[in-house]
């Protein structure tokens, strides 16, 4: 397939006087590469059992995309035959409701990568998932699990009624396997997210405001805050142009671009993987169909994760929530 030219494929179109996003980069004397990939990010699927305002992947509990068995396995097979990738990192939807999700966590801690499971913490709570908490212990996969505020109110107008109850419910569950809690090792991440066009504040100051808030309202426990900046891409861009807040939001971004946070984007060591194999920069890319190298490859035509200098990372304007302010990514702040 011909070279597809990242900033003309892009979903959302840079405003005509806005400087383009490699254009900034330029300004700014940076001409960012791919160095040794290590984190493998895959998406299990877009099937939830929520349907989040704010969600770039648009998941949802009708959502039918799932990873396949077949792919699973490619996936195992190219992390058995790398020593440059530490991490895997599983994502969705909800992935633990991917009929294939333990056998890959099991697989790949076999071959002693790092697993993350990205958790809603409600999915716990499904039927078929009362032992999945229980699983991941012994796993000792390391959760980040998203909470966007220590107040019902917050977190039920960000992703539904009955949302916050469930999820310290979860916490409380995942505490008394000993996630969070001093000395057992498995490791809790929180995640924040703003509430609408805004960005996050400062990231350590709020892990400490939620630790008190949680220890002293619930008696939870965990071991780290990750705050993350609320890209405009599908559900969130259409809340925004509803709104006639999009290019409000785009200004706030583009004025809070910091060079420090470009040369820090995750997707200078990450590959994402779509639920269908197709390969991406990252999870936002991938949501914006924006592929790998500029044109549409999966794990199938590949033999290595191993892509250091090459192929060229694929930028548009929802890079400019990446670099803004101290900067964002599935890590949490850049700076």
């Amino acid at each position: 397939m011909a070279q597809v030219s990242f900033l003309q494929t892009a979903v959302i179109p840079a405003p005509p006087k806005m400087v383009r996003f490699q254009e900034r980069l330029r300004r700014a004397g940076l001409m960012l590469s791919r160095g040794s990939t290590e984190v493998l990010q895959v998406n299990l699927g877009k099937r939830c059992n929520q349907a989040c305002h704010h969600c770039h992947v648009d998941a949802g509990p009708k959502r039918t995309e799932m990873m396949n068995g077949e792919t699973v396995d490619r996936v195992l097979d190219l992390l058995a035959r790398s020593n440059c990738v530490h991490t895997l990192d599983v994502t969705g939807g909800a992935p633990e409701l991917n009929p294939h999700f333990r056998y890959l966590v099991q697989g790949a801690r076999a071959l002693a990568k790092t697993v993350i499971d990205r958790c809603n913490l409600t999915v716990l709570l499904e039927p078929g998932q009362t032992d999945t908490a229980q699983f991941l212990a012994a796993e000792r996969v390391e959760i980040v699990a998203s909470l966007p505020c220590y107040l019902k109110e917050n977190v039920e107008r960000q992703r539904g009624l009955g949302v916050f109850e469930k999820s310290i419910d979860a916490l409380r569950r995942l505490n008394a396997l000993g996630y969070g809690c001093e000395g057992r090792g498995l490791v809790l991440t929180l995640v924040h997210n703003p509430l609408g066009p805004s960005l996050p504040p400062a990231q350590d100051p709020l892990e400490a405001a939620y630790k008190r808030e949680l220890r002293e309202r619930f008696g939870i426990e965990f071991n780290r805050l990750f705050t993350i900046t609320n890209m405009p891409i599908s559900r969130f861009l259409h809340q925004l142009e509803r709104e006639g807040r999009y290019q409000d939001y785009l200004d706030l971004l583009v004025e809070a671009f910091n060079p420090e946070a470009a040369r820090r984007v995750m997707c200078r060591h990450l590959i994402s993987v779509g639920w269908d194999g197709q390969l991406y920069d990252c999870d936002f890319n991938q949501m914006l169909e924006l592929p790998l190298g500029g044109r549409f490859r999966t794990l199938w035509d590949i033999d290595t994760l191993e892509t250091t200098g090459s192929p060229p990372i694929a930028f548009g304007t929802h890079c400019y929530g990446c670099t803004a302010g101290v900067g964002s990514s599935c890590g949490g702040s850049l700076l």
